[in-house]
Order: C-alpha cells, then sequence, then structure tokens
C-alpha cells in the first residue's frame, strides 16, 4: 500500500494511521496526510549529533530523549485513537514526564521538539508545525538549519512562542529546560561535514 492509494482530501485519525501499512513514511497535521521526505547525510549527521549529545547528558536524569521514527501524538480533546488528528514525528523529542510516553510513542506535548530542515520540508516544519506545538504546549522547539549552520529556538511564554536571534558557529545553546546542557553549534554543524 502506499499514500497514493488514499485519499489525501480526507480527514484521517490516528485509529486509521495504525491501520495502514505503508511504504512511506507520512505524517497527520489536523487530520491530512503529509509525506514526509528521505533525509539527506547533513540532516542525519546533525540527527545524530544532538541525539547523542542530549542521550548522553539524560543518562542519568528523568528526561529522555526519542529520536524518529517515534510517533507525536497530540490530542486536542481525547486520547482515544479515533479522536486523535495530529501525529507527528519530529526528529527528536525530549520528554520529563513519564506518563507522556508509551508503547505506541508519546501522547501529548514533549518538553522539547528538535527539527532539522531539508530543503523539503521547510514549509510544512516553519508554518504548520510551529502553529501546532505551539497550541499544544511544546515548551521548546528547536530549528536546525544544515543549510544555513543555523539554530533557532522558540519558546513558550504565555502560550505564545518567542523566537531567539539565530545562533551561529561561536555560540552555546543552553536551555532551562535541562539545567547544565550545553551545545557548541559549531561542533554541530562540524559533524554534518564529509
Amino acid at each position: 500500500m502506499t499514500v497514493n492509494d488514499l485519499d489525501l482530501n480526507e480527514i484521517y485519525s490516528y485509529a486509521d494511521y495504525l491501520k495502514w501499512q505503508l511504504e512511506e513514511r507520512i505524517e497527520l497535521i489536523r487530520g491530512h496526510i503529509f509525506k514526509m521526505s528521505s533525509p539527506n547525510f547533513a540532516h542525519q549527521a546533525i540527527v545524530g549529533e544532538l541525539h547523542l549529545k542530549l542521550g548522553n547528558f539524560l543518562a542519568d536524569k528523568a528526561c529522555r530523549v526519542f529520536v524518529a521514527p517515534f510517533d507525536v501524538r497530540l490530542p486536542r480533546k481525547s486520547k482515544d485513537d479515533k479522536e486523535i488528528y495530529t501525529v507527528l514525528q519530529p526528529d527528536l523529542i525530549v520528554v520529563c514526564d513519564k506518563s507522556k510516553y508509551d508503547m505506541k510513542g508519546c501522547i501529548g506535548a514533549p518538553d522539547i521538539v528538535v527539527e532539522v530542515l531539508s530543503p523539503s520540508n521547510n514549509e510544512k516544519e516553519l508554518k504548520n508545525k510551529f502553529e501546532i506545538y505551539e497550541e499544544s504546549g511544546v515548551l521548546e522547539y528547536w530549528i536546525v538549519s544544515p543549510q544555513d549552520n543555523t539554530f533557532f529556538i522558540y519558546k513558550l511564554v504565555d502560550g505564545h512562542f518567542v523566537g531567539s536571534r539565530f545562533f551561529v558557529s561561536g555560540d552555546t545553546i543552553y536551555t532551562t529546560i535541562l539545567p547544565g546542557f550545553q551545545l557548541d553549534i559549531k561542533e554541530l554543524f562540524e559533524k554534518s561535514k564529509f
């Protein structure tokens, strides 16, 4: 079965999503199907490095890091699979409340969501997912651009995302969600090169 076998004008739930045996990876955004692109070398190198850094830092802490593919279900009202219309697979998430993850993935807003941009996914990440993460209550949304060697953080303040400046080579990332965590931007982007 492929995505082309489905009616892309329909509204689908997580219950539908679970029934499909698709060749492609997809996400549901407000019930609509979005195909996921195949990641390139730079994308995967950055995701791998971030996973390693966050995983090592969190090894003896309550928070956990998960890497895609890992379903993040963002219910609006009910947690029933038939009532969930948004299922995303961010590149990385950090979850500090263990009641939010189960055998299917994450249910509810992660504390941190990390998306690494690819040329084909910028609009989806920067518009659609921004709105969903904000309304769902994600505390920090990190956007990493290998094309520009930039790192940007949105922090949730009074229910709305407030953006940082662009972080570039020479900067260090800190987060109040993970006190003591540091990320050297230059080192991160050097790992994404051949």
